[in-house]
């Protein structure tokens, strides 16, 4: 099953602050607008959202259908076969996808910790 791109989405308090800190570990601005209460930070491959008041708890997020720089891939699972796997494993979804649908969409489960996992394909 080819997840896509991965990143963690935190649950930040302000943005700009936890820009300034994660700064200071080398993370650049790669997407996002402050000003929405959201950016997407990167250091080489590894990748930070950072969200205030949108989500309610730190996320595992990937991306199907783009790779580790936000640039689209050839060869990728559509967010509904992802689905239908994970249903036909016996895994619960916290929300699923029109199974009938194309193009963007997105599911969550809930590992066996309670850490969110959001799936967001956006092409």
């Amino acid at each position: 099953m080819k997840l896509g791109a991965f990143s963690i989405s935190l649950n930040v308090k302000d943005v700009n602050v936890s820009k300034e800190f994660y700064g200071k570990l080398g993370f650049e601005p790669f997407g996002g607008d402050a000003d929405q209460g959201w950016l997407i930070l990167r250091n080489g491959d590894t990748v930070i959202g950072l969200f205030a008041g949108m989500i309610t708890a730190n996320s595992l997020t990937f991306n199907p259908g783009w790779d580790q720089q936000a640039q689209d891939v050839d060869d990728f699972d559509d967010v509904r076969a992802i689905q239908a796997r994970l249903k036909s494993a016996g895994l619960t979804l916290d929300a699923e996808a029109d199974p009938d649908g194309s193009g963007p969409g997105f599911i969550t489960l809930t590992d066996p910790d309670g850490n969110p996992i959001l799936i967001d394909q956006h092409r």
